[in-house]
């Protein structure tokens, strides 16, 4: 009877949950649409990013609130107040970019083109001056652009996420972005214990839980001269890093070793 009712718990954890994120969503939509016209880039970026950051930090916070997810994500809080750079996390879920947003109120996100049409995300992110990641050339010109604003650029390298363990081939943008603004790269290290939302997870299939999630800062990378040399390097590092410093042993194929989040 106990294992049921925790069973049953579980899943009205998980489908609240994603009814809250919905909701907040949705909430924020209805307001931006009408704000979106009336403010300026300046303030409409700065407010859209506000506005995530706070947002995000009540969905997560609600989902710790059940007891059944776990999130440690305070090491981002030393990003606060630091000069323009890339933050480059690896890509085990969907959670990743709202646990990172989360902590941080002035990050540029490169995000699938087609979210910014999303209902649910778009008007949101046009706010917030979020960049599509297609065209290629023109994403690149925009994230290098926003730099002059004091910010920060979210942008997964892997471009999707984690399919083959512990990290995929990386995308070279990340170089290209770091070498044309002159702005280092932050790695951030994201573990896990669950597979849930990882690619080809299902939205309403319930995780076995409690899950967890942590993160960390990584290596610290500046500027590259030679773009293809920092792309080796860099895939290197999250590849050692992630099989030799996760403190989770991970379910499942994603790979025999230790994959990280939080």
């Amino acid at each position: 009877m106990i294992r049921g009712l925790t069973a049953l718990y579980d899943y009205l954890v998980l489908y609240l949950g994603l009814f809250w994120f919905a909701l907040l969503c949705l909430g924020w939509m209805l307001i931006a649409v009408v704000l979106y016209p009336l403010l300026s880039k300046r303030w409409g970026r700065a407010l859209g990013r506000w506005v995530a950051m706070i947002g995000f930090r009540m969905y997560l916070a609600s989902l710790s609130a059940s007891r059944r997810c776990h999130f440690d994500l305070t090491a981002l809080d030393a990003l606060r107040g630091e000069p323009p750079l890339i933050i480059a996390p690896n890509h085990p879920c969907l959670l990743d970019a709202v646990m990172v947003i989360s902590r941080l109120p002035n990050v540029a996100c490169v995000i699938k083109a087609d979210l910014m049409n999303n209902i649910f995300l778009g008007v949101g992110a046009r706010m917030a001056r979020y960049i599509p990641g297609e065209p290629l050339r023109k994403m690149i010109h925009l994230a290098v652009e926003d730099f002059k604003y004091g910010s920060h650029l979210l942008l997964f390298p892997e471009g999707t996420r984690t399919t083959q363990g512990p990290v995929n081939p990386l995308k070279g943008s990340t170089a290209l972005i770091a070498q044309r603004a002159q702005v280092p790269v932050q790695t951030v290290l994201i573990e896990t214990d669950t597979h849930y939302l990882r690619k080809g997870w299902p939205l309403f299939r319930k995780p076995a839980m409690p899950i967890t999630y942590r993160i960390r800062l990584g290596r610290r990378f500046d500027a590259p001269q030679n773009t293809q040399q920092f792309m080796i390097e860099l895939q290197d590092y999250f590849a050692n890093e992630l099989v030799q410093g996760s403190a989770f042993h991970p379910p499942g194929t994603i790979t025999q070793n230790t994959v990280s989040s939080h």
